[in-house]
């Protein structure tokens, strides 16, 4: 005699549509930051080297980068500027947020007064949260500037 009742267990299916869009959402992300971190890779800006500077790991959301090439040119988010269209830029940011940081990353063949420009237009547009952009002086040396 068997008392045991003969139960079989369906094997429950894994859904695949929460898999897929999961997966799509980190492949645009991995995408996104990538298409990101090489436009700031070919912006041919190679930052002078200091022993003192700090490591941050962490950036302040919104924070504006300019880039100053070895020639003068200042780009923004991949857009070349003028000083005159840098500073209306500046100016608008600032005007809505108060506290607005801001990096400079200067080639290390730029001309000082080059730097300098960029800094009195971060001044004239009311900015004061102004860092430098350095590396590393352990790490490798920087691609030759052309």
């Amino acid at each position: 005699m068997n008392f045991r009742k003969q139960h079989s267990i369906d094997p429950v299916p894994i859904q695949l549509a929460p898999l897929v869009d999961v997966l799509f959402l980190l492949v645009i992300f991995f995408a996104v930051t990538w298409k990101a971190g090489l436009q700031e890779k070919l912006m041919d800006v190679s930052v002078p080297a200091a022993e003192e500077g700090k490591d941050r790991k962490q950036t302040s959301v919104g924070e504006i980068i300019i880039n100053v090439k070895n020639d003068g040119g200042i780009v923004v988010n991949g857009q070349g500027l003028s000083v005159d269209d840098l500073l209306g830029k500046l100016q608008n940011i600032a005007s809505v947020y108060k506290d607005q940081a801001v990096i400079i990353r200067g080639d290390v063949k730029t001309e000082y007064d080059k730097i300098i420009k960029v800094l009195d237009t971060c001044q004239k547009a009311g900015i004061w949260n102004i860092g430098f952009a350095t590396r590393d002086p352990k790490d490798t040396p920087p691609p030759a500037s052309r």
